[in-house]
């Protein structure tokens, strides 16, 4: 198995730190707000990422983190006259339910940075201990130029940083020993959260949440450190920063990163208008077709979101559950049980098929193409299955549709939960056809009610129902 390495810029073999085990870390959302598609990216990507190596056979502990204190959260809290603890609760709650809808497996821990501020404390004190740091007025500044593989994984040079780039240079830059160190701790402003430490009553800066959480959680080395393109450059360069030089030890030995996300070829923005969250979409369509819409292309292209393309999407999954529902019904209606020698032959013709979807995913974890190779199986299905065929085989056609679907997060078996408003139309229908004499039809709407548990009983008072 292959994977694009951010460091090296190249696809390496991947090799565990410990055989049969993979620890990965992603960061996760700041929770100030409902998750938009931006944010979905990556949840779906490094999902996949995470089940195709369980469908491999290892054991993976997935961590990823919220991030529940940040100025985003404190300005809203401000807004709304409410604690930022109450904000980062409401949107923690919210962003589960859409990661529930999208099918993103619950990671082995979701650590809340609230949570873990003491052992950012302990490894800030690590740091100034080893000439890392430095504190001034309660702040506490990371040596930038003391790292000196600073630039490793964004493959930027400290010198053209200084002349040119901005993006290190923080408030209170004139009692910096450098204009590119960056804050470790922060005292506190009125009206903000704040803990105790040594320096001042403050609260740790952004970069050193994800360095102690993920040390806490999967140790001081990692297998595996992912997110979106846009946290390369500072947050993991600089995370980097500190936990080697706390740790002394290679902090990850693979980073992946998911390319941007477009809304009708623009950069999606508050500003232009074209900022999507993921409830929103949920509106419209199934998230279900979000996730398939994110698997259509590499993680590492770019991606477009436009309404062509999601309704392509919505089409593309329907195929797939479609040949599933089918298998479904052929196998209801199958008149024999055992598989047959012709249909163990036939069977056995879809290795091509897992070996095309395997060869795309070990491959950099190509979904575009591992899609491609599912639809090569809803084809072969819908002209191997039909009538005259064996429940078994079937049965095997159905569980390996369900086995590569799985490993893309994709639902294809759908276990229908009838509504009380297709019900009630179901018993209006029903009545119709009994007013019309039409008795095969009105038994063929009970008997298609009562296979969906639904119990009708005919009375002086009308027809009542309940659920089995």
């Amino acid at each position: 198995m292959k994977l694009y390495n951010t460091l090296s810029k190249q696809k390496e073999e991947f090799v565990p730190l410990e055989e049969g085990k993979v620890k990965m870390y992603v960061c996760g959302p700041t929770v100030y707000n409902f998750i938009h598609i931006g944010n979905a990216r990556p949840m779906i990507v490094f999902d996949t990422v995470r089940r195709y190596f369980e469908y491999k056979g290892y054991d993976v502990n997935f961590v990823s983190n919220f991030t529940d204190v940040d100025d985003k959260i404190i300005k809203r809290a401000i807004e709304e006259g409410v604690s930022s603890d109450e904000i980062s609760k409401r949107y923690i709650a919210e962003c589960k339910k859409d990661m529930d809808g999208m099918n993103i497996k619950p990671a082995t821990k979701n650590p809340l940075a609230t949570e873990e501020i003491c052992g950012m404390v302990d490894m800030i004190g690590t740091l100034i201990e080893k000439g890392y740091a430095y504190e001034k007025n309660g702040t506490v500044y990371y040596r930038t130029r003391k790292f000196k593989d600073y630039g490793k994984l964004s493959h930027k040079n400290l010198d053209d940083l200084r002349s040119g780039e901005r993006s290190l240079l923080v408030t209170g830059e004139d009692e910096k020993e450098d204009p590119l160190d960056f804050v470790l701790w922060k005292p506190k402003k009125d009206g903000e959260p704040f803990w105790e430490s040594p320096w001042s009553e403050g609260r740790p800066g952004w970069h050193i949440e994800c360095s102690e959480m993920s040390k806490k959680y999967l140790g001081e080395q990692i297998d595996i450190h992912a997110g979106g393109e846009d946290l390369v450059f500072p947050h993991h360069e600089n995370e980097i920063a500190q936990s080697e030089a706390a740790n002394g030890k290679e902090f990850a030995k693979y980073w992946m990163h998911n390319a941007f996300l477009n809304i009708d070829n623009r950069k999606m923005s508050k500003s232009l208008g074209n900022f999507r969250t993921v409830r929103e979409i949920s509106e419209q369509y199934d998230l279900q077709v979000l996730r398939f819409f994110m698997l259509s292309a590499h993680y590492r292209s770019p991606l477009n979101f436009s309404a062509d393309l999601m309704e392509a999407s919505k089409n593309g999954l329907d195929r797939i559950v479609n040949a599933a529902d089918n298998l479904k019904y052929l196998m209801k209606n199958a008149q024999t049980d055992t598989v047959t020698e012709d249909e163990k032959q036939r069977f056995a013709a879809t290795a091509e098929f897992v070996e095309k979807f395997e060869s795309a995913m070990d491959d950099d974890f190509n979904t575009a193409d591992a899609v491609a190779a599912v639809f090569d199986l809803v084809k072969y299905i819908n002209t191997n299955a039909g009538t005259e065929n064996s429940k078994e085989y079937l049965q095997k056609l159905f569980d390996l549709l369900v086995k590569l679907t799985d490993v893309l997060g994709l639902i294809v078996d759908k276990q229908e939960e009838i509504l009380d408003d297709d019900i009630e139309k179901l018993i209006e229908e029903r009545q119709a056809a009994r007013k019309a004499k039409d008795f095969a039809r009105a038994d063929a709407i009970r008997d298609e009610l009562l296979a969906k548990g639904i119990i009708l009983e005919d009375t002086r008072e009308g027809v009542k129902w309940k659920r089995a």
